[in-house]
């Protein structure tokens, strides 16, 4: 290719050629250097533009990488492994350049891969994985466009081609592969193990060299690999010398140019410029984020730990609350509360049109750098907070209120318009999250719960009794389960009515929740039975606690009128574990049986005790009977 560099040299050619074959023409001399000078000048300003072209687009590769947190300094690194591992190998100046080029711009295919795809902390799905295998060959059509005077664009198309040809994008093997893609492949390789991503922990460099040296002759070059571990130390010094925190928008100029004259075109960005440009990535993908996990089946728990970490990222906080609104008592109540003083404030509850929440509340407007001890002072606390500034908004959804979403800072009137911004597009995403995971925990806490007693249901039995079983199972502990069956529950029903029926239930049920510790769970089974499981609870504990909850129950009295009341009783049966069995289904069959057991002995001996009642009860009619005859 004609180049400026060749027209000096073919012009100085001629002008000595012509002095050297007329030595009369010598008054030509000055005359014959003007040709000279203008070569000179044509080169020179070839060269700036080549180096104008290249500031300019590596000031774009870095804006790219700068969108891209987990790859901060990436293509740094990889230009100076790349460069370093060049010279080693004995390459030409003019294919060092190449790399040096292709190692700045390698990733710049990544345009066309959508960035959840390149964020995604698990492994990709194969239609996402093809995605991502465009990328070379996107990055080389861009990079064709510009004229390079060195190789450039094959080395982006087949840096991800491997030694044994199973790469892509066209299964090159061996040496079809150009040496600078050989040269990108590994210092891209260790590179990438070695930086923290969301996909993996940065692995040390000892363990990234033995993969790579695993991947010799396979994936890599084994020549290569050689070369690039025996350089190693050298080329780690000098990465290690790059400043990781400040240096995203500085770009430096690594042109092999021997003028070190300062270039107007070229200074490096100024830092904040790219910052301006991360921050703006980052409020976007904070955002898509927290909208990603509309899609999850999360409680009001775990939402707000996703919500409140991708937060952070863009409105800083020492605490985060979150107060949902509940409309039959016109309050606001905690529900989940991380950081600074975390603890008191989620005891807080405040009355709407109170405190700075209870304002939010009724003005559904934000409000920024308010006291957070407003908040505490209208709950009734006398806790003493160290939060200093609040910056508080609304959740809304469907035009309904739902609740408010707070930030708090230690330092004084720390937020600005700006945050409010943002937590405001936050709570525009978050409060559809958030009411979908309430819709959740109800829904959940439906499927789980009894309707009319408000105890659990069998399905909750099920599930934690299992845990139950194999816990103690694990730990060589025991389990007591116990059956429960109401006595004449239907003559209740059918004397009373089925309303009455479940009066008694709801009362019997109040009774077993509060005769039982607070770890161990009494269950509606069916119908007229419930069934407690103890934990830890050996045969004669059970058989006490047996005798106690029926004392509970037969102490009660129902009121089904004003005028009557009706005692209620009830029949139980206890198993352990593992003496009566091994699984619940042998446990419920055990206690189910001896509560029958029960059941016949306790009416047999109502039996008994009527027909004493009765005999008494005629014996006192037959003495008032003979007494009043007498």
């Amino acid at each position: 290719m004609w180049s400026a560099s060749g027209a000096v040299v073919v012009v100085c050619t001629a002008v000595l050629a012509v002095l050297a074959l007329s030595p009369s023409f010598l008054w030509l001399l000055p005359v014959s250097f003007l040709p000279l000078y203008f070569a000179f000048r044509l080169y020179r300003q070839a060269q700036q533009i080549s180096e104008l072209h290249l500031a300019t687009i590596e000031a774009l590769a870095l804006a790219i990488e700068a969108k891209d947190e987990t790859a901060h300094n990436h293509i740094r690194r990889v230009q100076i492994y790349a460069t370093g591992l060049a010279h080693a190998l004995g390459m030409s100046k003019h294919d060092i350049q190449g790399v040096k080029t292709a190692a700045l711009l390698h990733d710049i295919g990544r345009l066309a891969v959508p960035e959840h795809i390149l964020a995604k902390p698990g492994p990709l799905t194969p239609e996402e994985f093809q995605k991502v295998r465009i990328h070379p060959q996107v990055g080389a059509g861009i990079i064709s466009a510009v004229r390079f005077p060195y190789p450039v664009a094959p080395l982006i198309l087949s840096h991800h081609e491997r030694w044994d040809g199973r790469g892509y994008p066209a299964g090159l093997r061996e040496q079809d592969i150009p040496l600078g893609a050989r040269v990108l492949s590994i210092v891209d390789y260790f590179d990438a193990l070695t930086s923290e991503r969301p996909y993996h922990h940065a692995m040390s460099v000892e363990g990234a060299v033995a993969l790579l040296q695993g991947e010799s002759g396979k994936a890599l070059d084994p020549r290569v690999v050689e070369m690039f571990v025996r350089v190693l130390p050298e080329l780690r010094a000098e990465v290690q010398r790059l400043d990781l925190e400040t240096s995203m928008g500085a770009a430096q100029d690594l042109s092999e140019s021997d003028d070190t004259s300062p270039r107007p075109w070229t200074e490096s960005p100024q830092p904040s410029v790219f910052e301006d440009i991360a921050i703006a990535h980052r409020e976007i993908y904070a955002l898509y984020q927290i909208a990603q996990t509309m899609g999850t089946s999360l409680g009001v728990a775990d939402t707000m730990a996703v919500i409140s970490s991708k937060l952070t990222e863009l409105v800083p906080f020492s605490a985060c609350a979150l107060f949902l609104y509940t409309e039959s008592t016109d309050t606001l109540r905690c529900r989940f509360s991380t950081g600074v003083d975390a603890e008191g404030l989620e005891r807080l509850s405040v009355r709407k049109g109170q405190g700075l929440t209870g304002w939010v509340a009724r003005h559904r407007r934000p409000l920024v750098n308010a006291r957070p001890g407003a908040d505490f002072e209208a709950a009734g606390s006398d806790q003493q907070t160290t939060l200093q500034s609040a910056l508080v908004c609304p959740l809304i959804v469907h035009d309904r209120f739902i609740g408010t979403l707070a930030v708090y800072h230690t330092e004084p009137g720390f937020y600005r318009d700006d945050h409010r911004r943002l937590l405001d597009r936050v709570c525009e995403q978050a409060a559809a999250v958030i009411h979908n995971s309430i819709i959740f925990e109800q829904t959940q806490e439906d499927s789980l719960t009894d309707p009319l007693t408000g105890l659990p249901n069998t399905r909750f039995m099920f599930l934690h009794l299992s845990r139950e079983l194999a816990r103690a199972d694990r730990l060589k502990a025991e389990v007591s389960l116990m059956v429960l069956d109401l006595d004449d529950f239907k003559e209740i029903n059918d004397n009373f009515g089925h309303q009455v029926g479940d009066l008694a239930l709801r009362e019997v049920a109040n009774v077993l929740r509060a005769a039982i510790r607070p770890y161990d769970i009494c269950v509606r089974y069916a119908g007229d039975e419930f069934i407690v499981v103890l934990s830890g609870c050996g045969r004669e504990e059970a058989e006490n606690k047996r005798s106690e909850l029926q004392r509970a129950v037969d102490s009660v009295d129902l009121e089904v009128r004003p005028d009557l009341r009706v005692p209620m009783w009830v029949s139980a049966g206890a198993a352990v574990f593992p003496h009566d069995g091994g699984s619940y289904e042998a446990l419920l069959a055990k206690a189910d049986n001896r509560m029958y057991r029960d059941k016949s002995q306790r009416k047999a001996l109502r039996a008994q005790q009527r027909a004493t009642v009765g005999s008494a009860a005629d014996a006192a009619a037959a003495f008032r009977n003979h007494a009043g005859a007498v």
